[in-house]
């Protein structure tokens, strides 16, 4: 299947697109490279009036947008509603703070006067995942077009009803023509696309894969790219920790879209003098998991995104366990239309086992138990990922412990990891590199320029 929407919960094609030809795809470029040499003129007032009114419309919308993602990627309805007002929030957070993070740094030197200038860059390429389609790519909006940029992009190609509307969203709200566009395209015409002279820099969230092919391409061009990546988080649990709120997180860390997050929990470390408890507790509030229709405001895991997805987390499942895990809920697809797998927990997990050492894209968490802190962050680190990680301890000493030693982008204690456009957000390892939100997320794809002045 090329460019469509497909109804995860019924297996139903909605719609299909066809591809940009390479002549549409130039006059798209030629036409953000001639509003770019316009709009890096415009006052930080007006980017910001744009701005605002983008958030008003994504509030304003936000049940139809939200029907629009659960449609094309199968979140519940509830998750896909939040997720519209979360755009919203990143829109106002860059669209009042963008000219305070870009003002003039002034240094203090042998020159009469010396400081450091943010400039914008041209066109930016961001080439985005389906798995959160709206709050992705307005992470990258907010930042990129309030720093003077302009945007382009490559979404995933299962929600391009998605993607057609993001676009339409940020014209209604004022930005001129050309500013932001969707680009309908295969992953086999993003190449040529990063060769292009007109396209500065890219950013890129999805696999590990997806991000190096799309490195290697702009490393040849000498071109600057962010990667957010892949993930397996651990989520440690000590004696100290409140093991029922623990275990409530834990139950909202791993299911977060269905488990469909790179930063959702993965690994679950517990100590043994708490485990029996937290693994009561987790098969209980797995147990009581609504699985069905996202449409639904009472369903709690909707279908994975695709019918591949759906097949990789059983393979990863069947294979962990014929390799000795231990299934304590779940370990199946449910029967009947949809790609929808069970609540799962695996237990006894094999060392080099998928439930190990691999990402788990859906909602199947590996449950493991250690008798010392040292062998849980051990544990936390024996993986390629270094996205985030979450720690459960209400002793000063061990949280100082999980937060310097944890190789992570992001480490929370006692709660959950989450994106916040108030704080940077990215991975280290094969999780990434760069940052997004936050003030360093607006300063990647900025020239900052030294300026001298005798």
């Amino acid at each position: 299947m090329g460019i469509a929407t497909v109804n995860p919960a019924t297996g139903e094609t909605v719609k299909t697109f066809e591809p940009l030809t390479p002549e549409e795809i130039e006059a798209k470029l030629a036409k953000a490279q001639d509003r770019f040499l316009e709009y890096r003129h415009t006052s930080f007032a007006q980017r910001s009036q744009w701005m605002n009114k983008a958030a008003e419309i994504l509030e304003r919308d936000q049940v139809e947008l939200g029907k629009i993602m659960t449609l094309e990627m199968g979140k519940t309805i509830k998750s896909a509603i939040a997720e519209a007002k979360k755009c919203a929030s990143v829109c106002r957070y860059y669209a009042d703070n963008a000219e305070e993070f870009l003002k003039d740094v002034p240094a203090s030197t042998d020159a009469s006067s010396s400081f450091v200038r943010f400039q914008p860059l041209g066109i930016i390429l961001a080439v985005m995942p389906w798995n959160f389609p709206f709050w992705q790519v307005f992470r990258f909006v907010a930042p990129t077009l309030m720093a003077g940029n302009v945007g382009i992009l490559k979404h995933a190609s299962n929600v391009p009803q998605c993607a057609l509307k993001i676009e339409e969203i940020l014209t209604e709200a004022g930005f001129p023509d050309g500013a932001f566009q969707t680009l309908l395209i295969g992953a086999s015409q993003v190449e040529s696309i990063i060769n292009d002279d007109r396209v500065k820099a890219a950013t890129l969230t999805g696999s590990e894969f997806a991000g190096a092919s799309l490195a290697a391409a702009a490393g040849k061009q000498i071109k600057k790219t962010v990667l957010e990546l892949g993930g397996s988080d651990p989520f440690i649990v000590l004696d100290s920790a409140d093991i029922e709120a623990a275990a409530s997180s834990a139950t909202a860390a791993r299911m977060l879209n269905s488990g469909q997050s790179c930063i959702a929990a993965k690994r679950f470390i517990v100590a043994e003098s708490v485990a029996d408890h937290f693994e009561k507790l987790l098969v209980e509030k797995f147990s009581a998991l609504k699985v069905g229709d996202p449409m639904d405001e009472a369903t709690d895991i909707g279908p994975l995104a695709t019918p591949d997805i759906l097949d990789d987390i059983d393979q990863q499942v069947q294979k962990s366990v014929a390799m000795g895990a231990r299934v304590l809920i779940g370990g199946k697809a449910l029967e009947g239309a949809g790609n929808f797998y069970l609540p799962t927990i695996l237990t006894d997990i094999p060392p080099n086992s998928p439930a190990d050492k691999e990402e788990f894209f859906g909602p199947v968490a590996s449950l493991f138990r250690v008798k010392t802190l040292d062998e849980a962050i051990e544990l936390a680190n024996s993986t390629t990922f270094g996205l985030g990680a979450s720690g459960w301890t209400t002793d000063p000493h061990e949280q100082e412990r999980i937060i310097n030693e944890v190789e992570a982008g992001a480490v929370f204690i006692n709660g959950m990891v989450k994106s916040d456009p108030r704080l940077p957000f990215g991975g280290t390892k094969i999780s990434g590199y760069g940052r997004e939100l936050g003030i360093y997320g607006i300063q990647e794809f900025v020239n900052i320029k030294t300026v001298w002045i005798k």
